[in-house]
């Protein structure tokens, strides 16, 4: 017999499995195993006809959830089972938050085991923390499963509650969530502000003076005993000086003309102040600050950053990266402090040993910070690490060393200098220890921001100095609107306000930006006319639900019950029940929201009607004769939107594009058309009763419309060109652009054009080296497989990997599946490539409407037969007995899966980071979900 480990992946699996003594075997759970109902072909058929089945929550019996083991971790279950027939001991080790608790809770309520159960935590994957987590196991923490299952209640309440009503009032698929609602709020407003931000101008003067030979930068700050005005005078309401600001605001003719007055008189340096100052170094991560400045340094978005983060804890080169936490183990400190001595020198260690104190709102878990795992931190340069995770571990590395080192001491430098009435500032600052600037300097959200350990070096100056005057110009500035958030500032304010967690804040971010409701430009995330929509309809209708002090105190609130200083049941019941409840008033506001309304924008500025269609946004004009509309261009965000912009759009709705040139030889008209199904293209002629479909070719990415000269039109109207004759086949060797960009291609053999090869230009030798490359075609993959991964046990076949355009799959004959998009190539096993070729299998063979009909009927009755049998006591067992048809479903395998777009479906529209019962999208899940 043998002791059974379960874990949620197999990279945590085998890591775990080397510190472990003889007679213990790891398991991989693929993170949940167990979840509400994702679809509405997972409800148990006893229960499909209850009005809250489409909820997956009982809301009329104590809010019993009806949990289900989805299709893709049945052949888990069982493996699992069948592994702890052969073990004596079962020890659940998931992850210590409260989410890891949870799926260690769920694995004892389905795996039912008859051997004595431990629950084993650890902060780090190391010998010594998974020796020392052995011997100090413990029983699953209910309160803390209480809290996630209340968590995980509450968002989908909202998220189901709330998002048919925005599918039936402004659009389909989209979602409302607890979270991710406030979240796209806070975008819309910054958008709304800098809608509304009127622009101010002022003039400086600015100087470029010399004193012993050396140079060095003044600006004009005072003038005639009063203080020059600068752009946070300015109100940006009106785009005036702020009321009883007493400044000198100068134009540019009298910046010009004091200009003037001053080149040719006496400068004198009327004062010098330096100040010394010390700098203390930044705490070491938690999940928050690992994400805003991996964003800022590295330009991973949030869920990159975790996705490297949990393989890094994996494999065990750093600890749990899900904590609030700022505190270090003694462990650590004295680790970090070697660090410190043996790199930089003794000198460089602050003189105690430095710990911090956690501030964020609401913090939990608070185990320690996100740092090196193991007494002894590796260097980044002596791991076999690279590319991301080593540029994120060495963050990490250089964050926690030098929060054990001394502090920067620095002088800061002032000197005034006085010509006529006039007064001009020259700044400097001098580094006199560098101390932890050596390791680490944090970084900035204001790109403008100088860095801290840069210095500034002003010659020697004394109070009574005449410096020459080099260069004397007057400079004009424009105030600007408030900058639109990054990923880095928005997860900055969550955690500030106490909204959400920051273990959700990747899968929030993701989430607002695949429903639509945010399009990245460059750095920035910019709300789109959907997003203000959806965002005035709930602002008017429920308006607590995106107000961020109200889903603070919900924050709250789930952290005392997780505490046991506050009670789930009643407090969900008030929620959704109550006289003000959420079910109440979705019931009675949808009768109120009219559908016109809810999908009609009106943005500060602009007397045009704007509104979400089913192509997208759109603007729309009376003419006289009826409404014009046109569509909006994804690339103007609303803040930007002006009227003259407007007016061009409509205008070439009305009269349509007009011809950049003619060709040569037919003498039609050529034309860019700005949009299109496909993005914007060129046409060759109009369209006619003859001519019902011109030619047209998009333009490649990158190339806006603007930008297309007669040249390019022209040439891109000739594709595809054919470059020669393949010297093997014989046959046309072209270039051309698809629906999917351009390539190159030869008797059907296509390969894409790689970034830096122009369509145009491409010439025969270089299309005859792509095409000699290894296919990656889209759908069919690399015609070489990335390895063999073995024999399959039925035939002897070779079982291959391969990378496609969707990811790593596996191939064994004519059967390809798809592996989980969290799985690096390096992970993939036999092993795992037989179960989800299985599966594969298995879904095709059961397509047939009979087959799928008998399969269910079977399941269903052999999940009634064992689940007579009542549950062990669990933090759910408070339930009336109204609930027990919901108790009996709670682990029934979901039949034939339907794909549904009626509002009965239970496809999860909330997307607010409510942590998922596994992946629905892949056969495995190796990573667990992000958490909640």
């Amino acid at each position: 017999m043998s002791k059974l480990v379960i874990v949620e992946s197999p990279t945590k699996a085998r890591t775990i499995r080397g510190f472990l003594p003889a007679g213990y075997e790891v398991q991989a759970s693929m993170g949940h195993v167990r979840d509400l109902p994702d679809s509405a072909a997972e409800i148990p058929e006893e229960v499909k006809g209850e009005d809250w089945s489409r909820l997956g929550v009982n809301v009329r019996a104590d809010f019993e959830p009806l949990y289900v083991i989805p299709k893709d971790k049945r052949k888990v279950v069982k493996e699992l089972k069948d592994a702890l027939k052969k073990a004596d001991e079962l020890i659940l080790a998931t992850d210590e938050d409260r989410e890891g608790e949870s799926i260690s809770w769920h694995l004892q309520q389905i795996l039912k085991p008859k051997v004595p159960t431990r629950r084993m935590v650890f902060h780090e994957i190391t010998r010594e923390a998974i020796q020392q987590a052995l011997q100090n196991c413990r029983e699953v923490d209910e309160q803390l499963v209480r809290a996630q299952e209340t968590r995980r209640i509450l968002d989908r309440l909202v998220g189901y509650t709330l998002s048919p009503l925005l599918w039936k009032k402004i659009a389909p698929k989209l979602s409302a969530g607890r979270v991710q609602s406030v979240a796209v709020k806070l975008l819309v407003d910054r958008e709304r502000q800098r809608r509304a931000f009127k622009k101010g101008s002022y003039w400086d003067l600015r100087a470029e003076l010399r004193q012993n030979q050396t140079p060095f930068p003044a600006e004009l700050v005072n003038l005639a005993g009063k203080r020059l005005a600068t752009g946070q005078d300015f109100d940006e309401n009106t785009g005036q000086i702020a009321a009883g600001r007493d400044v000198v605001l100068l134009d540019q003719a009298q910046a010009e003309a004091l200009h003037a007055r001053l080149l040719s008189k006496t400068w004198i340096v009327s004062s010098v102040e330096e100040r010394p100052s010390t700098r203390k170094p930044a705490p070491p991560f938690t999940t928050s600050t690992l994400q805003q400045e991996a964003n800022r340094k590295l330009h991973l978005s949030a869920q990159q950053t975790m996705r490297i983060a949990q393989k890094l804890y994996e494999e065990g080169y750093i600890t749990y990266m899900r904590t609030d936490s700022v505190h270090l183990s003694d462990q650590a400190i004295s680790a970090a402090r070697a660090c410190v001595s043996s790199m930089y020198g003794k000198e460089y260690l602050s003189p105690k040993p430095r710990q911090y104190t956690t501030k964020a709102k609401g913090a939990q878990e608070a185990h320690e910070a996100i740092r090196p795992a193991g007494s002894e931190f590796r260097l980044p340069n002596q791991t076999p690490l690279s590319g991301q995770e080593l540029a994120l571990y060495d963050l990490i590395w250089k964050r926690t060393v030098a929060s054990q080192m001394a502090e920067a001491r620095q002088t800061h430098t002032t000197v005034l200098i006085g010509v006529e009435d006039a007064v001009f500032r020259a700044s400097g600052k001098r580094i006199d220890f560098p101390g932890f600037f050596r390791a680490y300097v944090e970084g900035s959200d204001d790109p403008d921001a100088a860095l801290e350990d840069r210095e500034v070096h002003l010659p020697l100056l004394r109070q009574g100095d005449h410096p020459e005057c080099q260069k004397l110009e007057p400079v004009g500035h424009e105030t600007q609107p408030p900058a639109r958030f990054t990923e880095a500032s928005l997860v900055k304010v969550l955690e500030s306000e106490g909204i959400g967690r920051p273990s959700t804040y990747a899968t929030i971010l993701n989430t607002i930006v695949s429903r639509g409701y945010v399009k990245p430009m460059g750095n920035a995330l910019v709300p789109t006319y959907t997003a203000f929509a959806v965002t005035d309809l709930l602002e008017k209708h429920f308006p607590d639900l995106v107000n961020t002090r109200f889903t603070a105190k919900m924050e709250q609130t789930l952290d005392d019950i997780a505490s046991g200083q506050a009670e789930w049941l009643p407090y969900l019941r008030h929620f959704f029940l109550g006289e003000q409840g959420l079910e109440g008033q979705v019931k009675a506001r949808e009768s109120e929201i009219d559908s016109g309304l809810a999908r009609s924008i009106q943005l500060e500025n602009l007397p045009v009607k704007i509104g979400i269609g089913p192509y997208g946004p759109y603007v729309a004009v009376e003419n006289g004769t009826g409404e014009v509309r046109a569509n909006l261009p994804e690339d103007i965000p609303p803040a930007d939107l002006s009227e003259e912009q407007v007016v061009e759009l409509i205008k070439l709705k009305q009269e349509g594009p007009k011809p950049i040139t003619f060709h040569p030889e037919t003498q039609e008209p050529v034309y860019v058309v700005p949009q299109g199904p496909y993005g914007p293209y060129v046409q060759l002629g109009d369209v006619s009763e003859d001519n019902k479909k011109p030619k047209r070719t998009s333009l490649p990415k990158g190339l806006k419309p603007d930008q297309v000269t007669p040249e390019i039109a022209l040439g891109l109207l000739s594709l595809p060109r054919t470059l020669g004759e393949h010297p093997e086949s014989g046959k046309k060797v072209q270039a051309g652009i698809g629906r999917f960009g351009p390539y190159v291609v030869c008797d059907g053999d296509f390969r894409s054009l790689p970034a830096g090869d122009d369509v145009l230009t491409v010439d025969f030798e270089r299309a005859l080296e792509l095409l000699a490359q290894p296919k990656k075609g889209r759908g069919r993959g690399s015609a070489k497989p990335l390895r063999e991964l073995g024999s399959h046990p039925d035939d002897g076949e070779p079982v291959n990997l391969h990378n496609g355009p969707y990811g790593l799959y596996v191939k064994h004959g004519k059967v390809n599946a798809s592996l989980p998009k969290e799985m690096p190539a390096e992970e993939a096993t036999l092993e795992i490539a037989l179960q989800v070729l299985a599966e594969k299998e298995g879904s095709s063979k059961g397509k047939g409407r009979s087959a799928a009909k008998a399969s269910a009927s079977q399941s269903a009755s052999k999940t009634q037969g064992k689940s007579t049998t009542k549950a062990k006591a669990t933090p759910s067992s408070a339930r009336k007995s109204t609930a027990g048809q919901a108790q009996k479903a709670k682990d029934s395998v979901p039949r034939t899966r339907t794909t549904t777009n009626t509002p009965n479906t239970t496809k999860d529209p909330q997307g607010n980071g409510a942590a998922q019962a596994g992946s629905r999208s892949a056969i495995l899940k190796i990573t667990p979900k992000a958490r909640v």
